[in-house]
């Protein structure tokens, strides 16, 4: 297990271990936030010093990925622990979409609630907008927010007229207005997830807080408009840091620090044709919509005072999928049986040897590609195009510039300890690790699938469809 101290108070392997109450658990989950847009990470272009604070006293993990580069489709694999395509979802569902998560999966929400938790979800959903797949009938007692992305409305910058319906705004099952103020989400997201802390603080609680933003288009309260001096895009991450920082002071003023778990996370890296209104990868290559480092490897950090070692991140790979597990040991049950993710408890505890759970994880895309894969310090791409800004002139002002969709990668193999950028393929050097890499893809192909070798899958399961 590759480890970092950046506090000298705590040894790693000097926490407790886990309570054996069962914890709290928050989910803080961002949408189009880049690797580099929080302080731990290095960015500049942003100020976040309450996330800073919750990764000293946490633990940061360097190479956390999302299973797809796209928010539908991420968003089932954090709270199933499958692969999208393995329950059938893909790319972003939109307000004419069919279908939705199954019923028959089971989320985290089902998973706390079998647990006696009190469950809710403020922010964005996008699993379904039918009423059969809303959060209500997927283990949230509450849903308040918005069923899609919040470009999806009227007034999206390319979209034809007509395209989208009126932006609808949910109290669980009820559409209480339509366009709702968007200026207002990440204040009122944010207040609703620390009433219903307060409400439950005597109970288990889990509460997933899927903010609309930073996806564009951008907005943010009059408190927060031109805070930073950074431009907007910074002002929107500064009121999500502040955000969590008044969570984080809820948990520590309400005595449950000890028994609540926090964790802070993105659904894939930045949409990088908006420039100035989009995040940034750092060294990271591409962005979201691909399954380069920029893609599909987000910001991660985890808090539980005396469970968590603080000041400490890892490099060991991790992923959404693993997260249920996690939390099902936590609460000591038992998983799913039928999911791809498994528990990294150990190594969020900081247990002596911890290493990442999983052989390799792989990166599908579109609706059943499989383009690249990590295993260890390697990762492989398969034959795919993908879009890039390289050669073209980012956009500004919301409006976004123009792809280039011409682009491909062949078989290329990255060491990402040595070239992190993934730039100069290393294939024809490794041919062990190529042939190893290579027969866990056919493995995880005669599972899953994969569109572009023309095989089919085997244990793949349908989406839920609406009438």
């Amino acid at each position: 297990m590759k480890y970092i101290l950046l506090l000298f108070s705590l040894s790693i392997y000097g926490c407790q271990t886990h309570k054996s109450q069962q914890p709290n658990i928050i989910i803080v989950f961002i949408d189009d936030m880049g690797w580099a847009d929080v302080g731990f990470n290095g960015g500049t272009h942003v100020t976040t010093p309450r996330l800073d604070q919750m990764a000293k006293e946490g633990m940061v993990l360097r190479d956390f990925y999302v299973a797809q580069p796209v928010c539908s489709a991420s968003r089932s694999a954090l709270l199933t622990g499958c692969y999208p395509n393995r329950i059938g979802i893909s790319g972003a569902l939109n307000p004419h979409a069919k279908q939705g998560i199954h019923e028959d999966e089971v989320t985290i929400a089902e998973l706390c609630k079998e647990q006696g938790y009190a469950t809710a979800i403020f922010g964005k959903w996008h699993l379904g907008h039918q009423q059969q797949f809303l959060p209500t009938r997927n283990g949230f007692d509450t849903f308040v927010g918005i069923p899609y992305s919040n470009d999806m409305w009227p007034m999206h910058p390319e979209a034809k007229k007509g395209t989208y319906p009126p932006l609808p705004y949910y109290v669980d099952e009820e559409i209480v207005r339509t366009q709702p103020d968007q200026a207002q989400f990440t204040k009122d997201f944010t207040n609703l997830t620390i009433d219903f802390i307060k409400e439950h603080k005597d109970e288990p609680f889990f509460v997933y807080l899927p903010h609309p933003m930073v996806h564009v288009p951008l907005y943010v309260s009059k408190e927060f408009d031109g805070a930073t001096g950074k431009g907007i895009y910074a002002d929107v991450v500064a009121e999500i840091d502040d955000g969590v920082g008044r969570i984080l002071d809820t948990v520590n003023a309400l005595g449950i620090a000890e028994n609540t778990l926090i964790i802070f996370t993105s659904d894939n890296g930045p949409w990088l044709s908006y420039g100035d209104h989009a995040g940034q990868t750092g060294i990271y290559r591409e962005g979201k919509g691909t399954t380069f480092e920029g893609g599909v490897r987000v910001p991660f950090v985890a808090w539980w005072p005396g469970t968590i070692p603080a000041g400490v991140e890892s490099t060991e790979p991790a992923m959404t999928i693993d997260l249920l597990p996690t939390f099902a040991e936590w609460m000591e049950t038992s998983p799913p049986s039928n999911i791809d993710g498994k528990s990294i408890a150990a190594l969020l505890e900081g247990k002596e040897g911890a290493t990442s759970p999983q052989e390799a994880y792989y990166f599908y895309y579109r609706k059943n590609d499989l383009e690249a894969m990590r295993y260890g310090k390697w990762k492989l791409h398969f034959l795919h195009g993908y879009r890039s800004m390289v050669e073209n002139p980012v956009g500004s002002g919301g409006i976004p510039g123009k792809y280039d969709y011409s682009v491909k990668t062949g078989l290329e193999l990255y060491n990402l300890e040595l070239d992190p950028s993934e730039t100069t393929d290393v294939a024809s050097q490794h041919p062990a690790v190529m042939q190893k890499m290579q027969n866990l893809a056919t493995r995880m192909r005669n599972d899953l699938g994969d569109d572009l070798s023309n095989v089919p899958p085997k244990n793949n399961r349908p989406s839920g469809m609406s009438e």
